[in-house]
């Protein structure tokens, strides 16, 4: 889950565990319910419970912020209103996932189980069952949202190209460039690299073992961003978290007991535990990658000049060269071509490449071979070192969407537009036929959708 998205959850978390009775929230402001649809209840402490979420965000917050987080509780209700009178069932099981992997998140971002109690002022349970009755209303309402959209008839080309002729120039959408691009990557020699590691790794732990303090090693020599400043402490975590070597190794230690050297994609670690808790705990942990010389790297390019020079004499094709001598295994068996791991596609945007890629590949024009550079690989959190050379394929400029090159783009816009359009129908009728209160305190609101409470 990303944090933008987490953030979103624990607003709407926060208002649900504010405190009921007679909690003030502002001057002359004292918790009631602020709106009724059919039968759902939208309190005051659920709209400046998000409002103070955003506030610790960062974001200002003022009158017209409520308004817009009122009209989004108004819309959900509406959604899950239908859906109970649907009869609608929850996906059970996507829940309890759900529940998990938000819990989980948050005993990891507060710094366990007991401080998310004492955030929240509630026992876990108490808060387990809150948090279950929210992802059941957002797994009903996204059924709603689902049915209302699936009776949007299926476009047709005729569709496309006549949503194509009608729209001006200025509302289409925008196709961003894109490159087509074979590689062929080398790692350095990684052997005497990682035995290096080892040993400093082992260096480091025998001082711990002698009195040093790991935290304080942890600060002077790790890698790792993210945890080094914190004298290399995670913070108390589920074992998922983690690489699953990384999670068995701390996880068969005692309190205080620091581990042999573990390799995972990030690197190599020394762990120490900190404390255990069924399935959970916070260890330190120093990171360490190893590091190449500029021999590596020489040794590195003199192989990709070499291949460069054999696809420039017309003896074999990049795509061939690629296949028989990259050992970037993902791009190798189809010749090189780079691809999307998520999606499988073939281009990419420029915020999609790695920054040293993008930097070769910016100045290069379309059957260019680079030449070689240094950059990283995809594995791991961060990388690995990987000498390269990039062969362009194809650019895709920058362009105003066409009915003959972008076909799809159109129809995902032109699906984009019909499914809203569904949405407002939806959201406008079931005003008219449902019972909605709504508080003089909101009656103020410009409201995308007018009408809440008349």
């Amino acid at each position: 889950m990303n944090r933008r998205i987490f953030l979103m959850i624990v607003a709407l978390l926060t208002g649900v565990c504010l405190p009921a009775s007679g909690q003030n929230y502002g001057p002359g402001v004292v918790e009631k319910s602020v709106a009724i649809v059919g039968n759902e209840v939208i309190m005051i402490s659920q709209v400046e419970g998000e409002a103070q979420m955003m506030r610790a965000r960062g974001s200002a917050v003022d009158e017209s912020t409520r308004c817009e987080i009122l009209e989004q509780m108004l819309i959900s209700k509406l959604f899950i209103s239908q859906a109970k009178i649907d009869s609608l069932l929850v996906n059970e099981a996507n829940v309890i996932a759900s529940l998990d992997g938000r819990v989980n998140e948050l005993i990891q971002t507060l710094g366990g189980e007991k401080q998310v109690e004492e955030y929240f002022g509630k026992p876990m349970h108490k808060l387990r069952t809150e948090w279950e009755n929210i992802l059941r209303e957002q797994s009903l309402m996204q059924q709603m949202q689902q049915n209302v959209m699936q009776d949007i008839p299926a476009l047709t080309p005729r569709d496309i190209e006549r949503y194509y002729n009608d729209t001006p120039q200025e509302d289409l959408p925008m196709v961003s460039t894109k490159y087509r691009i074979r590689q062929i990557g080398i790692y350095p020699d990684k052997k005497a690299a990682e035995l290096a590691v080892k040993e400093r790794l082992i260096e480091l732990r025998e001082r711990i073992l002698k009195g040093e303090k790991f935290a304080t090693l942890a600060r002077l020599y790790s890698q790792d961003p993210g945890t080094m400043a914190k004298g290399g402490e995670l913070g108390m975590a589920p074992r998922s978290m983690f690489w699953p070597v990384f999670s068995d190794a701390a996880m068969s230690l005692k309190v205080g007991q620091v581990s042999q050297v573990v390799e995972t994609p990030d690197g190599f670690h020394i762990i120490q535990l900190i404390e255990r808790n069924g399935d959970m705990f916070n260890a330190r942990h120093i990171l360490i990658k190893p590091q190449y010389t500029s021999e590596d790297r020489e040794k590195g390019f003199e192989k990709l000049d070499s291949l460069r020079n054999i696809i420039l004499s017309d003896s074999l094709t990049f795509a061939a060269v690629a296949r028989y001598y990259s050992q970037e295994k993902k791009s190798a068996t189809s010749g090189g071509l780079m691809a999307d791991e998520y999606t499988g596609s073939s281009y990419f945007e420029k915020d999609q490449l790695k920054p040293a890629d993008y930097a070769v590949l910016r100045n290069m024009e379309v059957g260019d071979i680079s030449e070689p550079f240094e950059s990283l690989d995809n594995e791991g959190r961060n990388g690995n070192t990987i000498y390269k050379i990039l062969y362009l394929d194809k650019v895709l400029p920058s362009h105003v969407a066409n009915y003959k090159d972008d076909f799809d783009v159109l129809a995902n816009e032109l699906n984009k537009i019909n499914s809203q359009k569904a949405i407002d129908k939806f959201i406008k009728e079931k005003q008219k036929v449902n019972y909605i209160v709504l508080d003089p305190f909101f009656e103020g609101c410009s409201f995308r959708y007018p009408g809440w409470g008349k």
